[in-house]
């Protein structure tokens, strides 16, 4: 396995440096200029062209791009253009409150998705079954903003209940630190959960049909022994593989959540760069969630062996 590991961590070089170049073109393609737009909206007094040398961008495209990798080799991603702060620092302080939604968000999206996927599939073509299906469907075609905004809307008008406006450290007071992300992270598991359940209801259908459930089923197990120690362990592997990808994606994806629920996390804080053309916040955030998301696969990938002990790696 050290050398299954070692392999597959050298070969994860190309591809994040391959990333960090797309994202570095991608940006010089986006329509605006962030001189202009520093001297225009914000009424620098520096001439554009003064500006720009300041900030390093009168270098040429490979220029600035050699530098930018050489930076971010050395762990130094650049300052932001507007704040002056440097980028990893806001990462560093941003990162947690993303990274801890989007853990409660996979816990709730197990806690609901696994349990009802194995009841759907105990319960095939019954309508508990199609009662469980519909609502997966419903799940996976419910906007998440939707139900965030309806949630919002009669939370204050029933309730009076709206989120509060400032965030609250885990490290200052962790109970209501895990109350302000409930309701965000709830509503991020609805739609995860939906595509869980199908997936694990998928997958328990194809295993109980296996050989080896009929056996233990022979020896006299019980359902219930059957379905957690035999068929479960063997269904998870696909669901394994969605959750993984799901957490990457929610750490850099929850814009939407951290806007409405007033949450300074990295969604919020991209979404802020994009609007004022903030390029080496943009660069930094994606190639720093391109490097957690491939590590994250990494680490699904060695989960397959601890599911399932006939995969081998060489």
């Amino acid at each position: 396995m050290r050398r299954y590991i070692i392999r597959r961590v050298f070969l994860l070089i190309p591809t994040i440096i391959l990333i960090s170049f797309l994202v570095f073109c991608i940006m010089r393609l986006i329509p605006g200029d962030v001189v202009s737009l520093m001297v225009t909206e914000c009424g620098y007094a520096s001439d554009e062209e003064e500006l720009r040398k300041s900030l390093g961008l009168h270098l040429p495209f490979h220029a600035q791009y050699w530098n930018y990798l050489m930076g971010a080799f050395r762990l130094d991603l650049g300052f932001s253009l507007w704040s002056g702060e440097r980028v990893w620092s806001e990462i560093a302080r941003r990162f947690p409150i993303s990274f801890e939604l989007a853990i409660m968000a996979i816990l709730w999206t197990f806690v609901m998705g696994i349990p009802v996927g194995v009841i759907s599939a105990l319960k095939q073509d019954t309508a508990k079954d199609y009662f469980l299906r519909s609502f997966a469907i419903a799940g996976l075609s419910i906007p998440g903003f939707w139900i965030a905004t309806i949630i919002m809307v009669f939370g204050a008008i029933w309730f009076k209940w709206v989120p509060p406006m400032g965030y609250i450290p885990f490290a200052r007071d962790p109970l209501r630190n895990l109350l302000q992300l409930l309701v965000p992270s709830l509503v991020l598991a609805v739609a995860l959960s939906a595509s869980v359940m199908r997936m694990t209801r998928a997958m328990m259908l194809e295993v109980m049909r296996e050989d080896y459930i009929r056996t233990a089923r022979a020896k006299g197990l019980s359902g219930w022994s059957i379905v957690t120690r035999h068929a479960l362990k063997n269904a998870l592997i696909p669901v394994i593989s969605i959750s993984g990808v799901q957490l990457g994606v929610l750490v850099g994806g929850t814009v939407v959540m951290e806007s409405i629920f007033v949450l300074p996390g990295m969604g919020k804080f991209l979404l802020d760069a994009i609007l004022w053309r903030d390029y080496p916040v943009i660069q930094g955030i994606n190639l720093f969630l391109a490097t957690l998301i491939v590590f994250i696969n990494l680490l699904v990938d060695l989960m397959y062996g601890i599911l399932d002990p006939r995969i081998r790696y060489r």
